[in-house]
């Protein structure tokens, strides 16, 4: 067990491993762990244990591209309590992630998203930071199954990121919203180069919103156009999603040319999953989820990430991509160091 030495204001202080439960875990659900605690060369009282859900996001100011490193939820786990010279004791932990949390891995492979868990503790009137875990998210059921269907219809997945900012008539809670970048399939190649679909998820329903690349040369300026869906949760095996997937990118192809060079928003419905919401519905389009669909036989988007795999991560294994994470956001702790103990 590797326990980190909280130093900087607290030399001999408490030391603190944060072990999280095995296994990815799914926007809205549990993510579980014991927080492992080894008291220091005299008692501390332990004010508060607090667990900080970190990543690393993109800002695009007018400059150029920015990155930084965002916490985006904060539990409380324990504290309260005096942990006494060399004592080493046990919180086990229970939380609930953001709805919006953005998924790193379908099927197992990485997407290229870093996502980690700190663990602060509140000892002596102070703050200091403790280890940091990687937290590995998967995709909710109709997630999988959207992106799956992209890749059935023929779409290869290029990348993803966090954009630091909102999406307009959404109903996003995060200060940031995650892009997964799909190269066009053939059929659509004429018309786009690629689209990126961001998914808003909800208890029991998600917005999905796509956001389609004009070719250079199509049209005289060089907007992205937007269109949302909203889909249920429940009933995911009993929808067409090739169907419907494909019935979205039409429309999306459609709503470009019918608006020209202007980049705007429309957010539709759509009755996959088994409802469809009209609030919001902004141009009058109703979009339902059987009609005209067009099937093209694929290998699904788990493949076309696996295929990816290698540009997404630069080539780097799971235990480089730790090191990555950690870089990344060690330079914000006071200080500490590092130990095999216990």
């Amino acid at each position: 067990m590797v326990f980190k030495r909280l130093l900087g204001s607290l030399v001999g202080g408490p030391a603190v491993d944060t072990v999280l439960a095995p296994g990815a875990v799914q926007p809205g659900g549990s993510l579980t762990g014991e927080v492992h605690l080894k008291g220091g060369e005299a008692a501390f009282d332990i004010e508060h244990i607090t667990l900080e859900l970190v990543t690393r996001v993109e800002a695009e100011p007018h400059d150029g591209e920015l990155e930084g490193v965002l916490v985006f939820d904060r539990f409380t786990v324990g504290g309260g309590f005096r942990l006494a010279a060399d004592e080493q004791r046990v919180v086990p932990f229970a939380v609930t992630l953001p709805w919006e949390t953005p998924v790193t891995e379908l099927h197992g492979q990485a997407l290229g998203i870093v996502l980690g868990v700190r663990t602060e503790l509140g000892v002596a009137g102070a703050k200091d930071k403790g280890d940091l875990d990687m937290l590995a998210v998967r995709p909710l059921p109709v997630q999988e199954a959207i992106l799956e269907a992209f890749g059935q219809l023929g779409f290869g997945f290029k990348s993803a990121d966090l954009e630091y900012g909102r999406i307009g008539g959404t109903g996003q809670q995060l200060p940031f919203y995650q892009e997964i970048e799909l190269t066009a399939a053939p059929q659509y190649a004429h018309a786009i180069s690629e689209i990126e679909v961001t998914f808003l998820a909800l208890p029991g329903e998600m917005e999905v919103i796509l956001e389609a690349d004009k070719r250079d040369g199509l049209f005289s300026e060089g907007h992205d156009a937007l269109t949302g869906f909203t889909v249920g949760q429940e009933g995911v095996e009993r929808v067409n999603w090739n169907t419907e997937v494909d019935n979205w990118v039409r429309l999306l192809v459609e709503h470009r040319h019918s608006y020209g060079s202007h980049s705007s928003y429309d957010h539709g419905q759509s009755r996959a999953a088994g409802h469809g919401h009209g609030d919001h519905h902004h141009d009058g389009h109703h979009h339902g989820s059987h009609h005209g669909g067009h099937h093209r036989a694929g290998h699904g988007m788990g493949t076309a990430i696996a295929a990816g795999a290698a540009s997404v991560a630069g080539g780097m294994v799971a235990a480089e991509v730790v090191d990555e994470i950690g870089d990344a956001f060690e330079g914000e702790d006071e200080g500490g160091e590092e130990g095999n103990e216990g």
